[in-house]
């Protein structure tokens, strides 16, 4: 009995454990999609505008030789700290994009039917506040609009509302697993403007995950097809691959997205605060509180899990390589998603470290939609008929 007890302990320990499994690939390097470029540069992390308005800022300290194209980054519900995103920031300002983080969200005060009109406040009082900038450098030409889950709902609005908000046309909306998104006029979550007004020489590329995707699947869609001046080859909807082949394995959730750096915590970053109330003065309208302002379960959990995030194989060959190869389509090429699709590198995750491949990224573009087209006939339900009625006997219903 004793020995066959330590053959089965021995058997135990010899199974392969996380010591032995295939390793995700390393990032790529600098100068590729993806790659950690300019590791040893320092980064200016400040803010414009005050408490409650703050835009966060991230760029490069050395002053750029060109304007430097601008990403605006649009967070999930919540998510008002730069810091749970702060690997994704990291690598796009060392790439040389200005970064704005507008904190469109008082959590507890605003509501989701306010976001983007807060969000297309805060950004373009930044860059008005940065236009003069040496360091900052925007141009107004070169625009990205990034978002996460309500993010990415703001991110179309802004894309839609850009010409009547006096904000800068994006030449790219990329967003990630979106959620919060209003169903009808009455319900909780982001109202989408009337996405048709979307710049036909936008950029359109919708990414969700395969282990949270239902949700995300319809609201992508929906976003997708209501862009309808865009055409079809300047749109992309992409699906994210979980593959647990090796360790630590590769989840696609919803908080596939953060990338969590404490060098990008708000609390590190100086803002101004709001000026003194003078208390002679008329008050202010407040919006009526309404239970949409305060974060739900699912939204506190989304949250904690942003925060415990590692950053992985899925953010520098998923998110981050993707939307470098489409900013490049979109600011310096044709930005034609369908081109970029045939790239085989755009869909590409590379390899375990036993060479096992990990799984690619589905891409697709929409089908155009035809506005001629009429919706089938419904065919009326026959008539019902008058069946006899029979009557039963005592001795039947016995």
């Amino acid at each position: 009995m004793q020995r066959r007890f330590v053959l089965g302990l021995l058997a135990c320990l010899a199974l392969p454990g996380p010591a032995l499994a295939a390793n995700q690939p390393p990032q790529p390097k600098a100068g590729m999609p993806g790659g950690a470029d300019n590791p040893d540069a320092e980064i200016v992390k400040r803010s414009v505008g005050r408490a409650s308005a703050a835009t966060y800022v991230f760029h490069m300290a050395s002053e750029p030789q060109a304007a430097r194209p601008v990403v605006v980054f649009l967070h999930a519900w919540g998510a008002v700290n730069p810091s749970l995103y702060g690997g994704w920031i990291d690598h796009l300002a060392r790439r040389g994009y200005l970064v704005l983080y507008p904190a469109f969200q008082t959590v507890g005060r605003t509501r989701p039917v306010d976001a983007t009109k807060n969000a297309a406040a805060l950004v373009k009082d930044a860059l008005a506040a940065l236009a003069e900038d040496p360091a900052a450098r925007p141009d107004l030409s070169r625009v990205a609009y990034l978002g996460h889950s309500a993010g990415g709902g703001v991110a179309a609005n802004l894309a839609a509302e850009a010409a009547a908000a006096d904000l800068p046309v994006p030449k790219l909306v990329f967003i990630t697993m979106v959620g919060g998104i209003a169903s009808d006029e009455k319900s909780r979550g982001i109202q989408l403007a009337s996405l048709s007004k979307i710049d036909p020489s936008t950029a359109i590329i919708t990414m969700i995950g395969d282990r949270e995707f239902q949700a995300s699947d319809r609201a992508s869609r929906r976003i997708l097809r209501e862009a309808s001046e865009v055409p079809p080859n300047r749109k992309l909807f992409m699906r994210v691959a979980s593959d647990d082949h090796g360790f630590p394995s590769l989840s696609a959730t919803l908080a596939s997205p953060g990338s969590p750096m404490s060098a990008y915590d708000a609390a590190g970053i100086k803002v101004e605060p709001d000026p003194p109330v003078d208390r002679r003065a008329p008050r202010q309208p407040q919006p009526k509180w309404s239970p949409d302002m305060v974060l739900s379960g699912e939204q506190h959990v989304l949250l904690a899990q942003l925060g415990r995030n590692p950053i992985d194989a899925l953010d520098y060959l998923a998110f981050w390589k993707t939307f470098d190869m489409a900013a490049d389509a979109a600011f310096n090429g044709s930005g034609d998603l369908a081109a970029l699709r045939s790239d085989p590198n755009f869909l590409d995750m590379q390899r375990w470290s036993d060479t096992w491949p990990i799984r690619r990224l589905h891409a697709e573009n929409p089908r155009p939609v035809d506005a001629t087209a009429t919706a089938p006939a419904v065919r009326a339900a026959p008539a019902p008929t008058k069946m006899p009625v029979t009557r039963q006997t005592k001795r039947q219903r016995r």
